[in-house]
């Protein structure tokens, strides 16, 4: 389950979460957010784009997800669309720690063993530059969690004619398909 955090998707929210995911929302979506996630993720945007990495538009989508029991992600790179992908998690405790974001070596030998995992407790995320050498995946949610809540925050590249279309095209999109839903 999602929810984009725009304010076309959240105006139907009732008051008191709009107003504060609305806050989230704009706050996710400013320049100096965005510029600190570039300082910070320097050397991977420049090992993808270059010296001029901190030149490249991106453009940002907050999503609040909500994972239920069974839900899993099996190891991937995310598409070459994304230049950023933050997770900020949202758990109310830290007993659920082991449902984390795993990240992926990658051998010689093409396997994929884990590497990492991180916590999935409160105060708590990653963020790295989308990479062919970024794999992650998330193990299945188990029945212990009623639900695996976090937003993602992705920066979609946003460079050139073709890319900056398909991100407002994605935007309008998903409106349309909310509002359907909405109605339903």
């Amino acid at each position: 389950m999602k929810i984009d955090l725009f304010p076309e998707y959240i105006r139907n929210l009732p008051a008191e979460k709009r107003a504060l995911w609305d806050v989230v929302g704009r706050a996710l979506c400013s320049e100096p957010v965005k510029q600190a996630f570039i300082r910070r993720l320097a050397p991977g945007l420049s090992k993808r784009f270059g010296a001029a990495f901190a030149d490249v538009g991106m453009y940002p989508i907050p999503i609040l997800t909500r994972d239920i029991p069974g839900y899993l992600i099996t190891p991937h790179t995310d598409t070459r669309w994304k230049g950023i992908t933050v997770q900020f998690y949202l758990p109310e405790t830290d007993a659920n720690t082991d449902i984390g974001t795993i990240f992926h070596d990658v051998l010689p030998d093409g396997s994929k063993p884990k590497a990492t995992q991180m916590r999935f407790a409160p105060n708590s995320g990653y963020a790295f530059a989308v990479g062919t050498d970024t794999w992650h995946s998330a193990d299945p949610v188990h029945n212990r969690v009623k639900t695996r809540d976090s937003i993602l925050l992705t920066y979609f590249v946003d460079q050139g004619m073709l890319k900056v279309m398909r991100n407002r095209g994605k935007r309008l999109g998903n409106f349309l398909l909310n509002e359907v839903r909405h109605r339903i």
